[in-house]
């Protein structure tokens, strides 16, 4: 099985470096185009099966985009939502201590936020889920900055240094293969 991940296009809070997890808000003019530019790649690869997509605004919208664009079934799965950063939420992403919230993985993300264990426990157990509910297939993930980052350690091992300054850019494209 390969899996295709991508990351949500361009909202203001990215545009403006402000944190962005619960929130649900839409892609500005630039996603918008990161997105049709999104489409136009998945387009050109063979293959691809499914869509699955974040319910949340920003990465529904993009998925939308692309199967418009290339007639690819899209279906949203909940543990494909952005993760809780509690209380950092809508702060700047330079808020002292949110960069070191994010290796203290048995801490809730700003006191009142989901901790990386539990962002892991639920991307972790829905990409087992596709594995196994999808074998053989090329599915195409659409989710969020801190959920592409978990995907990431699933296929590749990281040190908490790698993890933490790990980044995915909006509507970048990264394959995994399952069968490896």
């Amino acid at each position: 099985m390969k899996i295709l991940s991508t990351r949500h296009g361009q909202t203001e809070y990215n545009r403006k470096d402000i944190i962005l997890g619960t929130t649900d808000i839409e892609l500005n003019d630039t996603g918008l185009a990161q997105a049709h530019e999104l489409a136009e790649r998945v387009a050109a690869i063979d293959g691809i099966e499914l869509i699955i997509a974040s319910p949340m605004k920003r990465a529904l919208r993009t998925a939308e985009i692309v199967a418009e664009r290339t007639g690819i079934k899209l279906i949203t799965d909940e543990r494909l939502r952005e993760w809780d950063y509690g209380g950092y939420e809508g702060r700047s992403r330079y808020t002292e201590g949110f960069a070191e919230n994010k290796t203290q993985f048995g801490v809730k993300m700003g006191m009142t936020g989901e901790s990386l264990i539990q962002l892991a426990h639920r991307v972790y157990s829905a990409i087992d889920d596709y594995i196994n509910e999808y074998s053989g297939m090329t599915v195409l993930l659409v989710s969020h900055g801190g959920v592409c980052r978990v995907i990431e350690t699933y296929f590749h091992d990281m040190t908490t240094e790698e993890f933490s300054g790990w980044f995915m850019g909006n509507c970048q494209l990264i394959e995994y293969d399952t069968d490896r």
